[in-house]
């Protein structure tokens, strides 16, 4: 007896399945859909020019401490034996009050003068600077993972590789190739 197969919405949707499955990858044993590695580009990139920046700033360090229900933090050794104080019920007004107070005691020039405000207790003053060093080495990895994902589709369309190829390869939509390559470079599937 010959068995006649037809494919309902039932088959194609285990079609549409497989082909899901087929641009997902292996990371650490856990499948991960390409649209993982397309979250790093909803990041901004890190402007190159900064490095390239020419201003004039002093940075003076200040030290914070809670006692009862408020924050106060001091920067000594200031020009001129000067010392600023200043008081909030949060970290932030504190902080607001003395980036505020320092430059306009000092009769500094708007954005010359940074104040760097950290706990006077170590250990919480060294886990915040583990974590902003943390940070910072996530978002230069992030800017390097972005320009080598731009330079490798660049250099595969380059090489004749077609929009969709490269992204399978890149583990990448289709979408995100077509947008990182000028549209003289893309080549139809």
């Amino acid at each position: 007896m010959l068995v006649k197969r037809t494919y309902n919405d039932r088959g194609s949707q285990f079609h549409k399945q497989r082909a899901q499955q087929a641009r997902r990858t292996q990371r650490n044993g856990i499948t991960m859909p390409f649209d993982s590695f397309d979250s790093i580009f909803q990041q901004p990139d890190i402007d190159p020019g900064l490095d390239d920046l020419h201003t004039e700033t002093t940075t003076y360090p200040a030290t914070a401490v809670r006692s009862g229900g408020s924050w106060t933090a001091e920067v000594h050794d200031l020009p001129g034996g000067l010392t600023v104080r200043a008081k909030g019920k949060t970290w932030h007004e504190m902080e607001e009050d003395l980036v505020a107070r320092v430059p306009k005691e000092l009769g500094a020039a708007t954005g010359t003068v940074i104040v760097s405000v950290e706990p006077a207790d170590r250990d919480a003053a060294t886990a915040i600077l583990t974590l902003t060093q943390a940070r910072l080495a996530r978002a230069l990895a992030e800017q390097a993972e972005r320009d080598a994902a731009r330079n490798a589709a660049r250099l595969l369309a380059a090489q004749g590789w077609d929009a969709e190829d490269t992204g399978t390869v890149l583990r990448l939509p289709t979408a995100r190739v077509k947008d990182i390559l000028a549209p003289d470079e893309v080549t139809s599937s």
